[in-house]
């Protein structure tokens, strides 16, 4: 099976300690959190990870990162670690990042490179007339730890995009959740245009600034770092998670929405194993599916201008009734304020 048919669960150790793990680990630290406190109940030691020879699950890391949460008991930790994690120093991926000729570049090779770059959330992107958006999606299972995990890697995404273009950009930051009692981080670190209780957690910026050129960039030094990066996917076997692969096929499977059944039998498995594994994600099928089509929805409103009669009849709806229905529990919004939101 090759890296593009493979995928990472919530218990493979695949994450090097010495990568994001460590990035966490180094903030804890600079605020006098002892390392045992940290690391009790995770499985980890300070001494492997020290010695780069640790490789940590997505269960392990969202365990660190529950710990650091209650240890540190402030605000500002998400906002601080996400200051931390872009470009990184992860290898060849990272050098890649960083010799990015333009955000366009940039993004690619996050998102190309995310079981190296970003392996508990994926990044997506997605082009309409005016905007490019980047939406993320939980990749292993975050559960109580998402938001957290979000905060971090926009202000990752946002922070790494300032520095090597060397100008502050016009990112927009929309978040599904509430607005939290301590929104001035949001202010302070995201920008005062963060938006809650949207239909999606995204970024949105001016498509010209996707192609505007970065200083410092080295075209050598990038296709170099880029070849290794695809050396060290290829030694993981994968390049995206299980549920990454599931959103991809039942989105391009929207239309017709696949049963359990049939969607197994893609994935070479028997309907009881996938709902094991999805439980351990703490997801089920039906909400991915949901998810799946809720997405489909959104970018035939937004990214194709399309009416609530073509969606409906694309999404294979023949009753108007059950359309609004559906879009109201994918959304809790009917199809003509969904159309209003995005004129």
């Amino acid at each position: 099976m090759s890296q593009f048919e493979a995928w990472y669960e919530a218990d493979t150790r695949f994450i090097a300690g010495h990568y994001q793990p460590a990035a966490l680990i180094d903030l804890a630290l600079s605020r006098d959190i002892d390392s045992h406190r940290l690391l009790r109940g995770t499985g980890l030691f300070y001494d492997d990870i020290l010695a780069g020879t640790t490789r940590l699950s997505p269960q392990q890391f969202f365990s660190l990162i529950a710990n650091a949460r209650r240890l540190l008991d402030a605000d500002d930790s998400s906002f601080l670690l996400g200051q931390r994690l872009l470009p990184g120093h992860y290898g060849p991926a990272s050098h890649a990042l960083q010799q990015a000729p333009n955000l366009q570049h940039a993004l690619q090779t996050v998102i190309h490179h995310r079981a190296l770059l970003s392996p508990l959330l994926t990044p997506r992107l997605l082009l309409d007339e005016k905007y490019a958006y980047v939406y993320w999606l939980d990749s292993s299972g975050a559960q109580e730890q998402l938001r957290f995990v979000l905060e971090a890697s926009m202000t990752a995404l946002l922070a790494m995009s300032q520095w090597l273009s060397g100008e502050r950009l016009p990112w927009e930051c929309h978040f599904s959740h509430a607005e939290p009692r301590y929104v001035e981080q949001y202010w302070v670190h995201l920008g005062e245009n963060s938006q809650f209780g949207c239909q999606l957690d995204l970024m949105r910026i001016p498509r010209e600034y996707l192609t505007r050129p970065w200083p410092n960039a080295s075209a050598i030094a990038r296709q170099v770092s880029l070849q290794l990066a695809r050396n060290e996917l290829n030694a993981l076997g994968f390049s995206a998670s299980l549920i990454d692969r599931l959103y991809v096929y039942l989105r391009n499977h929207a239309q017709h929405a696949p049963s359990l059944e049939l969607t197994a039998q893609n994935f070479g498995m028997s309907q009881a194993t996938l709902k094991r594994k999805l439980s351990k994600h703490g997801t089920h099928f039906q909400a991915q599916q949901d998810q799946a089509r809720k997405h489909m929805a959104l970018y035939l409103y937004q990214i194709k201008g399309m009416s609530n009669e073509d969606v409906a009849q694309y999404l294979n709806f023949s009753d108007p009734a059950n359309f609004r229905r559906s879009l109201k529990r994918w959304t809790g919004c009917t199809p003509n304020l969904i159309r209003q939101l995005f004129s």
